[in-house]
């Protein structure tokens, strides 16, 4: 009886086993044969741009960082610009010369490294822009800060600005190294003056990660603060497993798995494709940062530069939890601040919200053991669009309100991860009256139709570009490095 009983739990294990075997495989052709029937890749997808600069690349300095990225865009313009197909030859492809979308219709194509120098500076600022992204992203910030008397260098990363295949190869050290080249540059070039790093999205990871080594490593220039825009310090544990798509597609030779998304690129500055590889760095840099955290002491942490971030109560891209208890959390008593962007309270708009972040923003005004500044950007009430500032130092037992000239423009109830460092003005991603564009408008995109016809998503059209609060964000940076 025993040996039959066996038997029989033996082919039932068997079977469900089988039948899990049978059912991911089913699942897993499935997802491939989905990936895999996407639009075909373009010429910008798999050109080899084997110029870029890599943490192996032999250079003298930054000069020779320029001196490649020279020769970077000279690949770009015969392995990609001359060998697009007649059919991709239309106004609204960066691709196409002279399109809408060319960068070269801008009087400077901000896809590049670019350094504005001051004779005497009183401070120099390094600007690390996002993932996908470019230098323009930080351009206005730059604009400013070197108006006020700072040498300020904006850093092309890795990867970026030059076709989407760049994200393909890349590694987060990559951009670390890039960093480091850049940082001791600025101080071969202003000397003794105070360093800031400005990073916006995963630019602002690279700053992070980069303050934590000059905690260790004596013999890189330390920063003198960060300011971070939509900081990304922490990602989806998931994100740890989108790398086996791209992995799996090299495996089978279908080169569509490298790609979490195959879309138009119709942006002079950020590319409309988005790598997997792409989103496993992301990954691997924010869990670089939270296990060096976990190495250093509070005698080291004291030495960490002071930080002023800003981030959108509700972002798509990275979380304010994250960001608390990724970094603010980590950090003892040190003149940190986090500035976090409410979402719209007007009365009439609160029947329609998917979720309120109002919660967790009172959670972090009421708590005790607040080792940073909070500053919460929100509604007077719920009656009026006006804005004030809930403000809490660190160790106060209550926050003060703070009046402002600021009021929220009718029709938006939030800022997002992409607004936080964009004017209203700002020609491409700006508002109704924004600047006059010397070719495409992205900023105030208003297509109407039925849903699902486009392959840019009304989701993405719906998304605000710009931040009407932007002078607060600038003025506030400017009073943090002491410029203004």
């Amino acid at each position: 009886m025993k040996k039959l009983a066996f038997g029989i739990v033996r082919h039932v294990v068997r079977a469900v086993v089988y039948g899990l075997v049978g059912g991911f495989t089913v699942l897993l052709v499935g997802a491939v044969l989905y990936l895999n029937g996407r639009p075909d890749l373009k010429v910008w997808h798999t050109a080899d741009l084997d110029a870029e600069f890599t943490q192996d690349s032999q250079v003298d300095g930054f000069a020779g960082y320029l001196a490649l990225e020279e020769r970077l865009f000279a690949q770009l313009e015969e392995r990609v610009y001359a060998q697009i197909e007649p059919a991709d030859k239309h106004d609204i492809n960066r691709f196409n010369r002279g399109s809408l979308s060319d960068p070269e219709r801008w009087p400077t194509n901000w896809n590049r490294s670019f350094e504005w120098k001051v004779d005497a500076p009183r401070a120099a600022v390094l600007l690390l822009h996002g993932m996908s992204d470019s230098p323009y992203s930080l351009r206005h910030i730059g604009e400013r800060l070197h108006a006020a008397g700072a040498t300020v260098l904006g850093l092309r990363i890795p990867g970026h600005g030059t076709a989407p295949v760049g994200l393909t190869g890349v590694h987060w050290q990559d951009m670390a190294a890039a960093v480091r080249l850049a940082m001791q540059h600025l101080r071969d070039e202003t000397g003794d003056r105070p360093i800031y790093i400005v990073g916006y999205s995963n630019g602002a990871a690279l700053a992070v990660q980069y303050a934590l080594a000059t905690l260790e490593d004596p013999a890189l220039p330390a920063a003198s603060g960060l300011v971070l825009f939509s900081p990304a310090i922490g990602v989806s544990p998931a994100a740890a497993f989108a790398v086996w798509q791209a992995r799996l597609g090299h495996l089978l030779g279908l080169k569509k798995l490298e790609w979490n998304s195959l879309l138009p690129e119709y942006d002079p500055f950020k590319y409309g494709s988005f790598a997997v590889n792409a989103g496993d760095l992301v990954y691997r840099l924010t869990s670089e940062i939270q296990a060096h955290f976990n190495t250093l002491d509070t005698a080291q942490l004291q030495r960490f530069p002071r930080v002023l971030a800003f981030q959108s109560a509700v972002d798509s891209t990275v979380s304010v939890k994250d960001l608390e208890r990724g970094l603010f959390a980590r950090l003892p008593v040190g003149g940190h601040e986090l500035v976090l962007f409410d979402i719209n309270r007007i009365s009439d708009l609160k029947y329609i919200l998917a979720r309120d972040p109002g919660p967790q923003i009172d959670a972090l005004l009421n708590s005790r053991q607040l080792t940073y500044a909070l500053s919460v950007v929100t509604n007077r009430d719920e009656k009026s669009r006006a804005i004030v500032i809930r403000h809490r130092d660190a160790g106060s037992d209550e926050p003060v309100t703070i009046p402002t000239s600021f009021r929220w423009p009718k029709h938006l109830y939030s800022l997002s991860h992409l607004a936080m460092p964009m004017p209203a003005s700002d020609p491409l991603y700006g508002g109704p009256d924004a600047g006059k564009s010397p070719g495409i408008r992205l900023g105030n995109l208003e297509l109407r139709g039925e849903r699902g016809v486009l392959r840019i998503a009304a989701a993405d059209m719906l998304r605000i570009r710009w931040n009407p609060f932007y002078p607060y964000l600038e003025q506030r940076t400017l009073g943090f490095m002491q410029l203004e």
